[in-house]
């Protein structure tokens, strides 16, 4: 299954370069990237433009709310959270307390008509 969340980052050119850098290859810890493939999560990209991110992500069927969970019970990947939280913000209609909003696919060229 495909999931597109999206979130902002602080308007902050070193707040933003901050969190490019954590997120180049081998940036962000070993711990988080294993907690991320063992909650189900098969396949994820970030994307950026401005202070706005894009996540990008395939699930396979072992991605449930209890392996969620289970990975965001984990120290290193709340130490984690902590660390990207100063970079973050919340969209701005995001309900209180949620971080990351899940955008709604409303095209999609494989469902319209053939010539």
């Amino acid at each position: 299954m495909r999931h597109v969340l999206l979130l902002d980052l602080v308007d902050d050119e070193e707040a933003i370069a901050a969190y490019r850098n954590w997120h180049r290859p081998g940036g962000p810890p070993e711990a988080v990237t294993r907690a991320i493939r063992e909650s189900g999560i098969a396949s994820m990209e970030i994307w950026h433009v401005g202070d706005r991110l894009a996540m990008v992500m395939e699930t396979t069927p072992a991605y449930t709310a209890a392996s969620v969970e289970r990975s965001a019970s984990d120290p290193d990947v709340r130490a984690w959270e902590t660390l990207m939280d100063r970079l973050q913000r919340p969209l701005p209609f995001a309900p209180a307390g949620q971080k990351r909003i899940a955008a709604e696919r409303i095209y999609d060229l494989a469902a319209q008509p053939t010539s």
